[in-house]
């Protein structure tokens, strides 16, 4: 699959030269389309593995909603970092704030969760985004957030 752009889907060294989280908070795989300026689908591969499991809870394992939304908010800033051609320049993306956010359905080890987000506004640095995150067209979380494209802190 490719996006509106003609570009191949972003594997993980290519979101790896886009953001600068790594093990264990990156929280996106794969990027399966992007179209920039607009919208981006993004999947996480839910694995037994991931260290929140160990407390979230034993025996009974469900991803955190706030991983989920950090996850969008993940995807959100590979489509802001590639639409401004930001990528490798160190800027950093800064979540600003969360609204409506709203947890529909537990995710479960196993899971490949579906990360959708379009731009809802942009001003200068400041951008709105809309999330919707899903198992197998289960909406599991949806919110919309706002950040922020600025220099590392010194």
């Amino acid at each position: 699959m490719s996006d509106a752009n003609g570009d191949t889907p972003y594997d993980i060294h290519k979101i790896l030269k886009a953001l600068p989280h790594r093990y264990p908070l990156l929280l996106v795989d794969r990027v399966r389309s992007i179209e920039l300026g607009d919208r981006i689908h993004a999947v996480k591969a839910v694995s037994f593995n991931e260290e929140f499991f160990q407390g979230h809870f034993p025996g009974a394992p469900i991803m955190p909603g706030v991983l989920q939304i950090e996850a969008l908010a993940q995807a959100a800033a590979i489509l802001g970092v590639e639409t401004l051609e930001l990528a490798g320049t160190g800027k950093l993306v800064f979540f600003m704030g969360i609204d409506g956010a709203k947890f529909r359905s537990p995710v479960t080890p196993g899971c490949l969760l579906d990360l959708e987000v379009q731009f809802l506004q942009k001003r200068s640095r400041v951008y709105k985004f809309k999330g919707r995150a899903s198992v197998e067209g289960k909406t599991t979380t949806e919110c919309e957030f706002t950040a922020m494209i600025a220099d590392p802190p010194s």
